[in-house]
């Protein structure tokens, strides 16, 4: 077996391997032991997927995949982070000039 994928936490790892195995795909996600060894620090960079040799390159067609997928729904989380930002402005402004026009009149 070789190790095709570092996921950034065994959630992660878990997830991908979860993917190739329901396309016919065996895979074997490692670094279990290895993340309760560092106590409170953040848990990453130890785990990791790996596969049989045959299966490299569908593996890696697939895995791809799923990095351009999480890509396009990172980009979209920013772009509603941004909107949301936008019309927290605007209404704070309404609010302020709603409370000065009261106690102006």
């Amino acid at each position: 077996m070789k190790l095709i994928y570092k996921a950034s936490d065994i959630n992660e790892a878990n997830i991908v391997s979860g993917m190739l195995r329901a396309n016919g795909i065996e895979a074997h996600v490692g670094g279990y032991y290895l993340q309760g060894g560092i106590g409170d620090l953040a848990a990453t960079g130890f785990a990791n997927i790996h596969v049989s040799d045959e299966d490299i390159e569908l593996a890696r067609t697939l895995i791809a995949e799923y990095e351009s997928a999480s890509i396009i729904n990172n980009a979209s989380t920013e772009q509603r982070k941004r909107t949301n930002f936008l019309i927290s402005i605007i209404l704070f402004v309404i609010i302020i000039i709603a409370i000065f026009y009261y106690f102006i009149s």
